[in-house]
């Protein structure tokens, strides 16, 4: 699933340019991924615009400490969860992009989930609400990851 997410990322520079779910399905398809792979990613991908609309019209803000239950902590793994709280600091990420994150991560089934997916999954929320990380923090978004296949630059 997450060459697919790359591959989107890396092939069409806004969401707006990505064709609709099923003539989608079909381009990638023909460029060769697995029918299982293609409907998994197209049904992440849908929850996540669903999830990143909604936090667009939102305007709550945090001051406060993100505690972790055991599962979040059993799942993220403490080098993603020091990675979101980098980002946060870093103000790349709002409360609530953290939530989300945190929440397309649960989506997985793996755990812990590896700090490359984990940077796979926060690159796919800032493309999908228009947001382009700055340069310094895309060059950290986008450190090699055994994880997942070699990325090329828009």
């Amino acid at each position: 699933m997450f060459d697919i997410l790359v591959y989107l990322y890396e092939t069409y520079y806004r969401p707006d340019a990505c064709p609709e779910p099923a003539v989608l399905a079909r381009k990638l398809s023909a460029v060769g991924f697995d029918d299982v792979e293609i409907s998994e990613a197209l049904v992440w991908l849908t929850d996540l615009n669903a999830m990143a609309g909604a936090e667009q019209t939102l305007t709550a803000s945090s001051t406060g400490t993100r505690f972790y239950v055991q599962q979040e902590s059993d799942v993220l793994g403490t080098a993603a969860i020091g990675f979101i709280q980098f980002l946060e600091s870093a103000n790349v990420l709002s409360p609530l992009q953290r939530e989300i994150v945190i929440e397309r991560a649960l989506a997985l089934d793996e755990a812990p989930v590896s700090l490359g997916k984990l940077k796979v999954i926060v690159l796919m929320l800032l493309w999908s609400q228009g947001k382009e990380p700055d340069a310094l923090m895309f060059d950290d978004l986008f450190v090699d990851d055994e994880d997942l296949p070699p990325r090329l630059l828009h």
